[in-house]
């Protein structure tokens, strides 16, 4: 994908957590919000957007566990997955710099 594209990915679970949040106030995302990244930070880079996006997946699945259980684990645990992937390639990068 494109950063353009992982940016409107980004922005459109942005908009699907908080649509979570306002039907539920006691859900939070605290993995999402401690990365510090919205979709409206163009300048960080693409992996910093796609890494935002399998964490935010990640817990988004986790707050569905409630309508389908077994769907939800699958996709939380795959999220998780590509999350510390992304960690890993993140932490190389700035080992490189």
């Amino acid at each position: 994908m494109h950063k353009e594209e992982l940016i409107t990915l980004h922005q459109i679970l942005v908009e699907i957590k908080d649509y979570f949040e306002t039907m539920n106030t006691e859900l939070k995302f605290p993995q999402y919000y401690a990365l510090k990244i919205n979709p409206s930070q163009i300048h960080k880079s693409k992996l910093e957007h796609k890494h935002a996006i399998f964490v935010l997946g990640q817990e988004l699945a986790n707050a569905m566990k409630d309508v389908d259980f077994t769907a939800s684990s699958r996709i939380s645990a795959r999220m998780r997955e590509l999350s510390e992937k992304t960690e890993r390639e993140l932490e190389k990068n700035m080992e490189q710099q």
